[in-house]
């Protein structure tokens, strides 16, 4: 069974690549989610820009090797965002701290 599973779905390291690539972008939404339940305020932690950034470094290359340009440019667009955001907290983090 387990082999009628494995090849219907075309397993191979790739696959289970793009699927921890995933795996990251969902549980970055999970710490926002408890962190903002638990300051009972949206919260985004910079653990949520990092899994934003490895996911999106990962699905580039699981895209790059299965040769999906559509991925390959999202992957790209993401990486761009995720990073510039990552650097916007990191400097409000630094500005608040300092008052």
């Amino acid at each position: 069974m387990l082999d009628k599973f494995i090849n219907y779905f075309n397993l191979d390291f790739w696959v289970l690549w793009g699927l921890a690539a995933q795996s990251f972008f969902f549980l970055r939404l999970i710490i926002q989610w408890l962190r903002s339940e638990k300051e009972q305020k949206t919260i985004v932690p910079l653990s949520f820009w990092w899994l934003g950034i490895l996911g999106a470094l990962m699905l580039g290359v699981y895209a790059i090797v299965r040769r999906d340009l559509v991925f390959i440019i999202t992957s790209l667009l993401q990486l761009v965002i995720y990073s510039r955001n990552f650097s916007i907290a990191l400097k409000s983090r630094g500005q608040a701290s300092i008052e």
